[in-house]
């Protein structure tokens, strides 16, 4: 069982900055793609970033230049570092990993899970 725990969230004014941090724990071989997804009130859930087990970085074109996305993999831990935010920046966001645990009969798998989700409020 793989447990993702998200922290850092918060009220800030526009133009403000938060770190968010995702800390993953459980039977856990590796894991490959980490990222950070948002649900705004009435809307779908979204893709903010991701970063691949290489290193390898993708975000959405309105958080591009504002949000940067990195990792700890000794620590297992992906973080979002949000900068120039913005009202409409205003969302739950939910850290998501695809994690290589043990298989059902033996051997690996690859699962993707979900944190619980963290509120962030951008409002003066």
């Amino acid at each position: 069982q793989v447990q993702l725990v998200e922290s850092g969230g918060g009220l800030v004014q526009p133009g403000g900055s938060l770190r968010l941090s995702c800390a993953a724990s459980g039977s856990i071989f590796s894991l490959n793609a980490m990222g950070w997804y948002r649900q705004a009130p009435g809307k779908q859930r979204e893709l903010v970033a991701t970063i691949t087990s290489g290193g390898s970085t993708n975000y959405a074109d309105s958080v591009r230049g504002r949000f940067t996305i990195s990792k700890d993999n000794a620590k297992k831990e992906v973080y979002l570092q949000m900068n120039s935010l913005k009202p409409e920046d205003t969302a739950a966001y939910y850290c998501n990993v695809a994690a290589v645990v043990p298989g059902w009969y033996g051997g690996t798998r690859e699962s993707e899970y979900w944190g619980q989700g963290i509120q962030v409020t951008v409002s003066s």
